[in-house]
């Protein structure tokens, strides 16, 4: 092998955290549906029906639930597709992202 074809082996990073995972929050309000709600945790979140009118229940009785724990890249576009849905349909739904 000559000087110019000399190999070198990648280094291999041991340094890397994972992803931080974020809450998925709705906070309840006086407009958006409890239809609207429950069907959004169905169809964003793959909720199945009971589990969705369960935790609908929980948002309105507390005022806030957390839907999800996601890493960030994942919550946010979640959390953008209800949001763009609840503005289609003229409800004020408010989605917050924390960091867990």
């Amino acid at each position: 092998m000559s000087k110019e074809q000399v190999r070198t082996r990648p280094t291999v990073r041991t340094d890397l955290t994972p992803p931080k995972d974020y809450k998925v929050i709705y906070v309840n309000d006086d407009v958006t549906t409890f239809e609207f709600v429950t069907q959004s945790l169905m169809s964003v979140f793959e909720y199945r029906q009971e589990p969705a009118e369960d935790k609908t229940k929980e948002i309105n009785s507390n005022g806030s639930g957390i839907v999800a724990i996601l890493p960030f890249e994942i919550a946010e576009q979640k959390g953008v597709e209800v949001l763009v849905s609840a503005r289609n349909k003229g409800f004020p739904l408010e989605v917050r992202l924390e960091q867990e």
